[in-house]
Formats: C-alpha cells, sequence, structure tokens
C-alpha cells in the first residue's frame, strides 16, 4: 500500500474549522501522482508516451471531522485496471494520527493521448508500473462498461435557455 503524510495547513481548512473537502481531492491528487512520479510516469515519460490522466469521478465518504494540529496519512491501492491500461480505478483511504480511518474515495480514470485528445492504451512498461501498486481485496479486470456504471450522461439544454 502506498502511503502519504500531510500536515494540515491553515488553507486546508474550511468555515467550520476541519478538513475542507477540497482539501481531500487535493491529498488524493498528490498522493496519486507521488505514487505515479516515482514509478515511471514522470513528466519526462508522460512526454514521451504524449499521455496525461484523466478523472471521470471522484467518490469521497466522510466519516468523522479531522481538525489541523497532526498529520493525516492518505493511501492508495488499485481497485481495478483494465487489461491494456486504459482504465484504472484507485482507493483512497484518510487515516488521523491514531490510525483511525476519517474518509474513503473511490476514484476512476483513464490515460488520455494529449495529441489525439482520445482516451488511450499505456504502453505495456507503464502498464507493470502501475500494476505493481497495492492491489485491494476487491480488485477486477475493469471494461469500458465499468466506466458507464452509473448511467450518467450529459444533458444539453438550448443556448437561449441559460
Amino acid at each position: 500500500m502506498y502511503i502519504k503524510e500531510f500536515d494540515i495547513r491553515w488553507s486546508d481548512t474550511d468555515a467550520n474549522r476541519h478538513l475542507a473537502n477540497t482539501a481531500y481531492i487535493n491529498f488524493m491528487s498528490h498522493t496519486r501522482m507521488s505514487f505515479l512520479m516515482e514509478n515511471g510516469f514522470g513528466q519526462e515519460e508522460l512526454v514521451k508516451y504524449n499521455l496525461g490522466p484523466v478523472v471521470f469521478y471522484e467518490h469521497v465518504y466522510y466519516f468523522k471531522e479531522v481538525f489541523a494540529g497532526h498529520p493525516v496519512k492518505v493511501t492508495l491501492e488499485l481497485k481495478g485496471l483494465s487489461k491494456d491500461g486504459m482504465y484504472f480505478e484507485f482507493l483512497h483511504n484518510f487515516y488521523d494520527y491514531k490510525g483511525r480511518n476519517f474518509a474513503s474515495c473511490e476514484m476512476m480514470g483513464s490515460w488520455i493521448d494529449l495529441e489525439e485528445r482520445k482516451l488511450t492504451k499505456l504502453p505495456p512498461e507503464l502498464y507493470q508500473n502501475l500494476n505493481s501498486l497495492s492491489h485491494t481485496e476487491d480488485f477486477r479486470i475493469l471494461t469500458k462498461e465499468d466506466t458507464r456504471k452509473y448511467g450518467k450522461r450529459p444533458q444539453h439544454i438550448e443556448p437561449h435557455q441559460l
């Protein structure tokens, strides 16, 4: 399991003086990017393969408030990966200094070819690096259908309605 520690800064809190929801998103993003950069997904490699990560969704579950004064730890595990590496799902858990789990998040994403602006698979060496992340107990092979499991689709309106 990959783990990253964070101090809660004043700017990470909200009007209720607890960790703001935006801080959760930032801590998770930082944790993911740290893992990726340490495992062959640095800027040089992303430029070489013309890749960028895309987030489809982040479902955060809050269990308990957490406040500044003690560091928190954010974990990262691989919950799913497609056979070609195009789709991935991560699980993040948040722990306070006593090891209490105060939040969890399921995040799904993909890789985009930054020139073609289309989703793309991972090169084999990057696939192996990503797949080296510890897997959750319920890890599964993802398919395109998994990315649509919530049935959300755009609902366009006519411009004059805006």
